[in-house]
């Protein structure tokens, strides 16, 4: 993958970059492997905003992506590497040899025509799955499963890698993208190698509008609001707070650990804030 850069005919391409799709072989989705995309536009089932700042956005279907990876044992081979308007990876669509598809992540060099697979008996090559209790320590994996049978929910976006650090009889140490080190049972799967489409944090958004195809809508300054509006509202001039940096309702931000107490924190090893 490669980025391209705009020339600045107007001033929202001056810095306006983007991806050239170089990577991508397929230019619509499996039909069978979409679903509607409903969107709320920020308002909860009485129509009142409950997510600020969220609302618009190109219309798109999301993606069925298999999480589980549960397939054992059946060897499947890559028809096309896609876009997806849902995440920031690539993904994959596998044909297996019963006809069934399936989309998962696209890994850094799998290419069409490659061959991955899942379960225990699985090589240790980029895009096959197996238990955190098969694969050897140092590997670098993603998509990675917090509970047995789940379905992955750790290292999913563009670039991203975690690695196992160390494995007991019962939990291997795996070190996520933030640093934090955690226990993770070791019946639990994850996929070789690291997530493509690396150049992705790299891209710069050029205007407010592409934000808004994203559907994200305008975040105002507290410190441009009034009193009656913000915490940070109000002065003279352009003025600092006043006070700790708080959202519109008072709670404390930038810092302020939200993590409830009554949370079980006991299978992080090593926070990812020192």
């Amino acid at each position: 993958m490669s980025i391209k850069k705009y020339n600045p005919t107007s001033p929202g391409l001056r810095f306006k970059s983007g991806s050239r799709f170089d990577d991508i072989t397929a230019s619509k989705p499996e039909k069978s492997l979409t679903c509607k995309l409903k969107k709320n536009a920020g308002r909860n089932s009485t129509g009142r905003v409950t997510v600020r700042h969220k609302g618009g956005g190109a219309k798109g279907k999301y993606r069925i992506i298999d999480w589980k990876r549960d397939k054992d044992d059946i060897p499947g081979k890559v028809k096309s590497i896609e876009y997806d308007p849902n995440r920031t990876a690539r993904i994959a669509l596998i044909v297996y040899p019963d006809g069934e598809k399936r989309y998962i992540l696209c890994p850094l060099d799998l290419k069409v025509g490659d061959t991955v697979m899942s379960g225990p008996k699985s090589e240790i090559k980029p895009g096959n799955s197996l238990p955190l209790k098969e694969i050897p320590v140092g590997s670098v994996v993603h998509n990675i499963e917090m509970k047995p049978g789940k379905g992955a929910q750790l290292a999913r976006s563009a670039g991203t890698s975690a690695q196992v650090m160390a494995k007991d009889e019962h939990f291997s140490h795996v070190r996520l993208p933030s640093g934090e080190v955690r226990l993770i049972n070791v019946n639990c799967r994850a996929t070789i190698g690291q997530i493509g489409n690396i150049e992705h944090e790299t891209i710069s958004i050029g205007k407010a509008g592409r934000t808004r195809w994203m559907g994200k809508r305008p975040t105002v300054r507290g410190i441009a609001m009034n009193p009656v509006d913000h915490p940070h509202g109000g002065g003279e001039a352009r003025s600092t707070p006043g006070r700790p940096v708080t959202t519109p309702w008072g709670k404390p931000t930038l810092g302020y650990r939200t993590r409830k107490k009554r949370k079980d924190s006991s299978m992080i090893v090593t926070r990812r804030k020192k």
